[in-house]
């Protein structure tokens, strides 16, 4: 019998001793790895990032967990890219087929999640927002645009005036253009993002491969620091760890 999300997230928080109140939190990986681990007890907990509040410590996880599914043979596909955007059905799915492998797996033995994670506090990652539709935000600033108009104006425009009308059409004209622009920037950005993934998966398995089969390591050493450097005020991952895990996405 499948578990309700109920009965998930009861079990979930008492075995690692978290306080998640949504399976969507999930979709950081760090529960998914403890999971495993629970079972094993030789998940290489210190790689995981059990406090993961952005996408690419997510992928740390998920490429510990990929690596420990391998080692041990298990034969199940991790669909990482869908997991990572912290949606609730596929975060679902994938927690309802981890317990069912962990009651299939379980010994019995006892398990100390904090001292497994070595004190590292588990906060509630925080799921992804959705970002707001085109429609919506362009009706929403329509909608503020008419208000606007419908006040009287320092000018002496009156509500339902000619010239009130003509301004709130011109101030919609704008935000349906503004709306097409973003839109676009939107397209543009997820084009870019996936041909760094794309970058970035094909510098991890080239440093995975054993030393006599790798390239230039150094040149992909490189590559891949560009791609973990962010502004100033933002914790980057360690790209020297990266180096030592395996990673298929």
């Amino acid at each position: 019998m499948t578990a309700s999300r109920t009965d998930l997230l009861a079990w979930l928080n008492e075995l690692l001793q978290i306080n998640y109140t949504k399976i969507e939190q999930c979709g950081s990986g760090g529960a998914y790895c403890q999971i495993m681990d629970s079972i094993y007890g030789d998940v290489p907990m210190n790689r995981v990032k059990m406090n993961a509040k952005h996408e690419y410590e997510f992928l740390v996880n998920y490429k510990v967990l990929q690596t420990f599914f391998k080692n041990k043979k298990i034969d199940k596909p991790i669909p990482v890219e869908k997991l990572t955007k912290c949606k609730m059905q596929d975060n679902l799915e994938f927690l309802q087929w981890m317990k069912r492998f962990w009651d299939a797996n379980y010994g019995g033995q006892g398990y100390d999640a904090v001292a497994r994670r070595k004190g590292v506090p588990l906060e509630p990652p925080a799921t992804v927002a959705p970002v707001p539709t085109s429609r919506s935000t362009g009706a929403g600033l329509a909608a503020g645009g008419a208000r606007a108009g419908g006040r009287t104006p320092l000018g002496g425009f009156r509500s339902g005036s000619a010239q009130s009308q003509e301004t709130i059409v011109h101030l919609q004209n704008q935000v349906s253009e503004l709306t097409g622009q973003l839109e676009g920037l939107e397209k543009e950005r997820d084009f870019y993002f996936e041909k760094l993934r794309e970058i970035e998966i094909l510098v991890q398995e080239q440093l995975d491969l054993p030393k006599e089969e790798q390239g230039d390591q150094e040149v992909f050493t490189r590559i891949q620091k560009i791609l973990y450097s962010t502004e100033d005020g933002f914790e980057v991952p360690d790209p020297q760890a990266a180096v030592d895990e395996e990673e298929t996405f």
